[in-house]
């Protein structure tokens, strides 16, 4: 397993991150412990979850891997906070000094730990000053509880807005940002990696395998599986995130595809070690997050380290999935619901 450098933190972290989101959901506790076990044996030191992830399950599994395997010391462990955990209280989301300081203490119980090593914001929120979330953070850096932050899904003036805040107050600054990367969609590649690598950011791609289309169990003109991740999207978001889901069935990304499984059968891999070990591949990318939901998904994503490119093997790729125009964009129209806070500084 490859190591590499946490942004300008002087951690490593290996280049494969074990993204938790599925542990105690839809896959079930004991299958959950194993397959953590199995990715700290293969070298992964990396764990990320989510306080919103099943509700705190995700993290509660996670805990108690830690605690079973004694490895805790051994492993940089990653959460994120922001989503809604009561559908009954209006103050339980956001990224707020209350939400945040309550839902740290709470992660802290739930992963068994006295600290967190990457504490990030899990979703902007454009009419909540930056200043008053990077306050309550740094004041958990201050008492011990955090030793890292970072961000997900952020644009990248979001970004920078953070950065000039920390500096100017003098705060512990956003270190990571998690934002979706992968051949469908490479619109990152025009701002965000660019000022990452300038001002030291790791980049912590999600989402690497595109929802599980580029492992290519999907085929050109059948119905979507029921029990597939998009089915279960399908039936649990918006109409507007049902539509995006439906740009993974185009003829543009079945024609990628077509070009990713030509090379996984010349590579004697599978597709999915192609598309995973392009995102680890691209510059300025540290370290893409999996989301293996059985043993066996985990066993092929760590094959994904031994796959290597050509100057050829990349040209294709790049016809295929040209940076200038996302296939399956996720920041299109993001930024149309944004609402200025009303003292921004």
């Amino acid at each position: 397993m490859e190591y590499r450098n946490l942004g300008r933190t002087g951690v490593f972290v290996s280049a494969l991150c074990l993204g938790c989101m599925n542990f105690g959901g839809v896959t079930p506790e004991d299958e959950s412990l194993e397959i953590i076990d199995h990715a700290l044996d293969a070298g992964i030191n990396f764990l990320d979850t989510a306080n919103v992830y099943s509700r705190g399950r995700s993290e509660e599994v996670v805990g108690n891997a830690l605690q079973r395997n004694g490895k805790r010391h051994q492993i940089v462990l990653a959460t994120k906070v922001h989503g809604r955990m009561d559908d009954d209280d209006i103050l339980a989301a956001g990224n707020s000094r209350r939400h945040i300081t309550e839902q740290c203490e709470a992660s802290l119980r739930r992963l068994q730990t006295d600290y967190i090593d990457l504490y990030q914001i899990h979703r902007p929120q454009s009419d909540m000053p930056i200043d008053e979330t990077l306050r309550a953070l740094d004041d958990l850096i201050h008492t011990g509880k955090v030793r890292y932050i970072g961000t997900s899904s952020f644009a990248s003036w979001q970004v920078m807005e953070s950065l000039w805040a920390a500096r100017e107050l003098g705060l512990n600054r956003f270190v990571t940002e998690q934002p979706p990367y992968h051949l469908l969609d490479r619109s990152i590649e025009r701002e965000l990696i660019p000022m990452a690598q300038t001002y030291g950011l790791a980049i912590l791609p999600w989402s690497p395998l595109a929802r599980g289309f580029l492992t290519g169990k999907y085929e050109r003109g059948q119905e979507i599986p029921g029990g597939s991740r998009f089915a279960r999207d399908n039936e649990n978001q918006s109409e507007a995130f049902r539509k995006r889901v439906q740009q993974h069935f185009s003829d543009r990304a079945y024609d990628l595809l077509d070009v990713v499984q030509t090379l996984a059968e010349e590579k004697r891999a599978t597709p999915s070690q192609v598309a995973l070990a392009w995102v680890m591949h691209q510059p300025g990318v540290t370290s893409p997050i999996i989301g293996p939901r059985t043993m066996a998904h985990l066993e092929d994503n760590l094959g994904a380290v031994d796959v290597t490119f050509s100057d050829d093997d990349l040209a294709r790729l790049d016809e295929a999935a040209p940076r200038e125009q996302a296939i399956v964009p996720y920041y299109s129209g993001k930024m149309m619901d944004f609402k200025p806070a009303q003292h921004r500084w």
